[in-house]
């Protein structure tokens, strides 16, 4: 099985090119149909920077274009305009696909122009800014062509704008087009180009790379030196962990998060994904579960007074992500004071060297009405701590006072996934962001190092019956 990784958004659906929606690429902003229904400085194109997107508002509707210098495809983002403006004109969107049901924000800038807006997505950090265009870029006007090149030439390209660690990693990109390109003919197989993609993306090693030809043909990337978890390896996880925790844990979200009272007043909080917490994707329903467990877990009694929490362990250890916004919402009930916990930026999508957006800080605010932890804290960690799992970890790492890290590096993806389709149907994913510590550092490929380091999940210690990571942990916090 592929590298478990809940991505903070769900990938939106594939949309087939039909004539009709190859016409629309060609009819420029088209009527704005019942502007008045919507905020009117928001109608019109869209043009973001970084990410490769142009939005389209028209009337009450919302929809997107994948764009590159060399493609231009019909997103697979729809969303219809939900109620009235609110305060500043922001106007909510909520996706057309039932099982997509995250609330998308436009919201015009303050610069006074009306050519500035910010779109954010309700279950990710930040905001992404869009500039107004008079008109979809040129190569939008052609029709999409389904032959291999096209298709090789458009995931090429996309990786070409948007991947943010090329460098980082070593990895000559030009010189990998000029490998693959020539293998590619109008009569590729459809396993043959597939293979090709593979083995272009494989040497990156990253857990936000990704190919779906159909539900049998598909590839995940992952940091060189993991193994995927299978079903087994699931099982003697979760044995080892209820063995070493050796006390009944309350469970919330279907299972995703855990908690229990360990001697030494130590609490145990085991969080698995940062998604899914309901079942039926909706991050509102997801938002509220936590908010459920949370309360139940940081009561007056273990913040407080005599019979408060000596210290906390929090097992990230097997968390193969989901949402950042979920994440930043337990550090708010780990802090009295608000911090910066981590700068986020993209890629500009540059011809040449490596461009990004200007850092865009992402703070977690304590809360304001309900109890708060604010004492030791050691935080477990290993490979299979994965994208929101590790950039809760990072949003951590600034708090007061500063948690103890215990196990091994993290997965090492961050980013936020691009979620594209190529001409010929397939989808694909990559990442474009990075995620930056109050020193600048991105941990991209390597992960977040612990602070002490312990071996996780190990053979010897399944065969043994211990949790040397846990046990490390309440020996350090008792």
């Amino acid at each position: 099985m592929p590298l478990t990784v809940r991505r903070r958004r769900a990938p939106f659906r594939a949309v087939a090119l039909t004539l009709a929606a190859l016409a629309i690429l060609t009819c420029g902003t088209g009527t704005l149909g019942n502007a008045a229904s919507a905020n009117p400085t928001l109608q019109g194109l869209w043009q973001s920077t970084g990410y490769g997107t142009v939005v389209s508002v028209n009337g009450r509707h919302l929809r997107t274009y994948e764009t590159t210098r060399v493609s231009c495809l019909p997103g697979s983002l729809e969303a219809e305009q939900r109620g009235s403006p609110r305060a500043g004109g922001t106007v909510d969107f909520r996706p057309t696909v039932k099982d997509e049901a995250g609330r998308i924000t436009l919201t015009p800038d303050t610069d006074g122009t009306g050519d500035v807006i910010r779109l954010r997505f309700v279950d990710n950090a930040g905001f992404r800014t869009l500039h107004r265009v008079h008109g979809l870029p040129k190569q939008c006007g052609r029709r999409p062509s389904r032959d291999p090149r096209s298709v090789f030439d458009t995931f090429w390209q996309t990786y070409a704008e948007n991947y943010p660690s090329f460098t980082a990693k070593g990895i000559d990109w030009a010189a990998v087009r000029d490998r693959y390109r020539p293998m590619v003919t109008a009569d590729t197989t459809d396993a043959g180009l597939f293979h090709i993609l593979e083995d272009m993306i494989e040497p990156l090693h990253d857990a936000h790379t990704a190919i779906v030809a159909s539900t049998n043909q598909y590839f995940t990337g992952r940091r060189a030196g993991t193994e995927a978890p299978t079903s087994d390896t699931v099982t003697k996880i979760e044995k080892a962990t209820a063995a070493s925790v050796g006390t009944p844990q309350q469970r919330w979200g279907r299972g995703a998060l855990a908690y229990a009272d360990l001697p030494g007043r130590i609490g145990y909080l085991r969080i698995t994904r940062f998604s899914g917490f309901t079942g039926n994707g909706d991050y509102t329903r997801d938002r509220a579960e936590l908010d459920r467990a949370l309360d139940a877990v940081f009561t007056e009694a273990r913040t407080r007074g005599a019979t408060a929490l000596r210290g906390l362990v929090i097992d990230l250890r097997f968390n193969g992500g989901g949402s950042d916004s979920l994440g930043l919402r337990v550090a708010s009930r780990l802090t009295a004071r608000a911090y910066t916990a981590y700068a986020k930026r993209a890629r500009d999508n540059t011809a040449g060297a490596e461009r990004f957006t200007s850092p865009q800080p992402i703070r977690v605010s304590p809360r304001s009405d309900g109890p708060l932890y604010t004492g030791p804290l050691a935080v477990l960690t290993g490979r299979l701590t994965v994208s929101a799992g590790e950039t809760f970890t990072q949003a951590l790492m600034n708090r007061t006072p500063s948690p103890v890290r215990i196990g091994e590096n993290t997965q090492g993806a961050f980013s936020d996934t691009m979620d594209r389709v190529l001409p010929n149907g397939w989808s694909f994913t990559l990442p474009n962001e990075k995620y930056l510590a109050s020193d600048g550092t991105a941990f991209d490929g390597t992960g977040i190092a612990p602070t002490i380091r312990v071996p996780v999940f190990t053979d010897d210690d399944f065969a043994a019956r211990r949790d040397s990571a846990l046990a490390r942990a309440r020996e350090l916090l008792g």
